[in-house]
């Protein structure tokens, strides 16, 4: 059965974002490997970077990373834990309840993601500027 053309207006409007997503995806991780990163890890840093704390020193709890950044549970995990080895985020256990754990930057995590920032949003501009 034949879709008709608005549904197949649809259709293709949505292979072209996943389409675009991917091409960008690919070039983010491509630019960042260079930094020791892939397109995931920066979103964690840019995610704990942004200094919403009135110290600067802004955490968040895992869960909050995980409905941010689209990554399972497990994925999410695993990338925290490379972050912590390469000492660029810390967790600790979170104050308000004990069964959680918040993760921040380090200041050796806040250097790098300062220096890859820019790097991050020219291919961000060149992708997606059009």
């Amino acid at each position: 059965m034949a879709a008709n053309k608005p549904e197949q207006a649809l259709v293709e409007q949505w292979r072209d974002i996943l389409a675009l997503h991917a091409r960008t995806q690919c070039e983010l991780d491509r630019a960042l490997h260079g930094h020791g990163l892939c397109a995931s890890d920066f979103e964690v840093l840019d995610l704990l970077s942004d200094g919403r704390a009135a110290d600067d020193a802004c955490s968040y709890r895992v869960q909050e990373i995980a409905e941010r950044v689209h990554l399972s549970q497990s994925a999410l995990s695993r990338l925290i834990a490379r972050l912590e080895k390469d000492g660029l985020v810390e967790r600790a256990m979170c104050p308000e309840d004990r069964r959680g754990v918040r993760v921040a930057l380090t200041g050796k995590g806040r250097t790098l993601h300062g220096e890859v920032l820019p790097v991050q949003r020219a291919v961000l501009t060149r992708m997606l500027a059009s």
